[in-house]
């Protein structure tokens, strides 16, 4: 106080003015301070406070083919889980998965014994579909392991086959890295979970690498690396899937007035690897470009994968395959979806999405599209497709969907004729 006291007044005049301001500034953000942080939780306490997964979808399929009965079934998926809160950077999932067919069985489901009807792959199973636990030690990395769920890119090489009721899923640990434009993912697969129940899983060791640098949205660069080798069942068809691929993507966007512009291109290369039987070296490449004004896009694509006869083509045993080539299937065999002489699509499609909603009709999707096929080696014909599905949501959890895809077939040695059409249902908590 005495050495205030000797200062003059105006200065007396700035310190109660600034003491004032202290003693408001203060009371202020005693006001306004955040509460203090919870304290972390236990792990009873985020087992507790995770969220259920349910999931429960139905399904009419028919399918008319040429050769061989028709076939048809009504299927009930249900879906049962829980997802933990976060505890020390971990969250835990478990996921149960059953599939049920309501009716007579007459469809064959593509576990031995073959039943004398056309093929609907939906095997009655109770499964345990995921049993993950993944850490996130900092905000660029996470790695997850055990049966999970895998989708690379467009799933053209590994994907979850998400339209079928059993899903695939992946005995694995995986790796992921985001270091802002590069994202990179390796992943290790043990034991692959397939379409077909627990019968005919296959046992691997496979290697995933997978990296992608975004310079803007007009260019994405994606590179890959895939290593697989199918151990068991121990039968040449599975040895011979076994395969190394690698190669490169680019995507794109970019806007010319009110004009959206997509655009994708890939390149791989693919040979023998593991235990493999067969001796070969095979190519893949695809371009598709899209142009979306307002709620319709249109799209022109083509795809092209190399074929050397005697089981010697390009693969891709654990893509999404019923997303590729139409949605009649009518290429698969022992999971792979190429002819020994390869193939050859080139396919147009038109997306509709109208804007207008109804309180119980929203989130319309509309998709036609046609495919034309032929063999790669050879330029022999191998037939068209007319793939229509409508799509929308009854509310936020509750959608429907209808499908259809009618392949024409030249006759002799390729696939036969065929039409199927899809009806569902699909709850979501």
């Amino acid at each position: 106080m005495n050495t205030i006291s000797r200062r003059s007044a105006a200065s007396n005049a700035w310190g109660s003015a600034l003491a004032g301001l202290a003693l408001f500034t203060g009371s202020a953000a005693a006001q306004t301070a955040p509460d203090p942080a919870p304290p972390p939780l236990d792990m009873p306490t985020a087992i507790q406070n995770g969220a259920p997964i349910f999931e429960i979808r139905s399904r009419y399929e028919t399918v008319s083919q040429s050769g061989v009965n028709d076939a048809e079934a009504l299927s009930v998926r249900t879906r049962l889980g829980w997802q933990t809160a976060k505890w020390e950077n971990l969250v835990g999932l478990i996921e149960f998965e059953d599939v049920r067919q309501l009716g007579g069985a007459h469809y064959n489901d593509g576990v031995p014994p073959a039943e004398p009807y056309a093929a609907i792959t939906d095997p009655d199973v109770t499964e345990l579909n995921r049993l993950q636990l993944t850490w996130t030690p900092t905000e660029k990395i996470t790695a997850t392991i055990g049966r999970q769920r895998i989708n690379l890119d467009d799933q053209r090489f590994v994907g979850a086959v998400a339209w079928r009721q059993d899903e695939q899923t992946f005995d694995a640990v995986k790796f992921d890295f985001d270091l802002g434009r590069l994202d990179v993912t390796y992943a290790y697969l043990g034991r692959v979970n397939r379409i077909f129940a627990e019968d005919l899983d296959w046992e691997t060791d496979t290697h995933l690498l997978n990296a992608s640098y975004t310079v803007a949205d007009p260019l994405k660069i994606t590179t890959f690396a895939y290593a697989m080798d199918f151990t068991k069942p121990a039968a040449a068809a599975t040895a011979n899937l076994s395969n190394f691929t690698y190669g490169a993507r680019v995507t794109g966007n970019t806007w010319a007035g009110r004009f959206k512009l997509n655009y994708a291109a890939t390149y791989a290369t693919q040979s023998d690897y593991g235990s493999s039987l067969v001796s070969y070296d095979a190519d893949y490449l695809a371009a598709e470009a899209s142009v979306t004004l307002g709620p319709t896009t249109a799209r022109l694509a083509y795809e092209s994968l190399e074929g050397e006869g005697a089981n010697r083509r390009f693969i891709t045993p654990l893509a999404t395959l019923h997303a590729f080539q139409g949605w009649s299937d009518a290429f698969i065999a022992n999971g792979a979806k190429t002819p020994n002489d390869g193939i050859d699509d080139l396919n147009a499609s038109i997306v509709i999405n109208p804007r207008w909603r109804k309180d119980h009709l929203f989130n319309i999707n509309l998709v036609a599209r046609y495919h034309d096929f032929e063999a790669q080696r050879t330029g022999a014909d191998l037939g068209d497709e007319i793939n229509l599905s409508a799509s929308a949501q009854i509310t936020r959890r509750l959608g429907w969907i209808v499908k259809w895809a009618d392949y024409d077939g030249p006759g002799g040695a390729a696939p036969a004729d065929r039409t199927k059409t899809w009806v569902g249902l699909e709850f979501r908590l």
